[in-house]
């Protein structure tokens, strides 16, 4: 899980938001600070372009070894073709006929609930936290749709006022470490899911409204 916030990436323009929830893959490339290789290398992999490319070498090499078949190759876009969609659909992604077979309904249903009710419990503390009355927040969870590569989850808290994704204080975000996945629910199983679903983007609102006098005691005493 990688907490979007202008502290913890290197861009923080690409948090500029027009409509909420501002959604991040496919629009915009989000590079965090102090990442380690293996999250570098995860980051990477988005890049659909590079992943054409890796897909593409076997031919080129098969190309250079043997200079008779550098022509006919030349000339089979189609086998091109057929061997990127082949990666992307059947490889890095779940093909629609077997997403259903990812997990039981009702068990995505317990995911979800488990998910909307530690997000607003996690929302509430950090309303409360700010000392916020009125507004909406909202906790955005989106994953990449790569179901072969390690789950990749960006998680941001918005602000309907502005619109804008709030600048989080390190309090907060131990909130959101400390929080959002528990028990059951893990990012890989939120993985499975999302990709039985097709739906990579969770949004959660909570009404500031709705913080009680006992959060707001707690994030005073806290």
């Amino acid at each position: 899980m990688l907490i979007v916030t202008h502290d913890t990436i290197r861009n923080p323009s690409v948090l500029k938001v027009r409509q909420l929830p501002r959604k991040f893959f496919g629009r915009a490339t989000v590079w965090p600070r102090g990442m380690s290789p293996s999250l570098f290398l995860r980051i990477i992999v988005e890049f659909q372009i590079l992943r054409y490319f890796l897909t593409l070498t076997p031919l080129v090499v098969v190309a250079l070894i043997w200079n008779g078949a550098a022509l006919p190759l030349s000339q089979a876009p189609v086998l091109m073709l057929i061997l990127i969609w082949w990666l992307e659909t059947r490889v890095l992604r779940v093909p629609a006929s077997r997403r259903a077979r990812l997990i039981d309904p009702a068990a995505a249903d317990r995911g979800l609930d488990a998910l909307r009710a530690q997000a607003r419990a996690v929302l509430t503390r950090i309303a409360a936290h700010r000392g916020l009355k009125q507004g909406e927040l909202h906790l955005v969870i989106e994953q990449s749709d790569l179901w072969t590569a390690p789950p990749l989850t960006y998680v941001s808290v918005q602000w309907g006022k502005g619109p804008e994704v709030l600048s989080l204080t390190p309090t907060e975000m131990q909130i959101l470490r400390d929080g959002l996945f528990q028990g059951d629910l893990s990012e890989r199983r939120l993985q499975r899911i999302n990709q039985s679903q097709n739906q990579f983007l969770r949004d959660i609102t909570f009404d500031a409204r709705g913080v009680s006098a006992h959060a707001r005691l707690a994030a005073a005493l806290g």
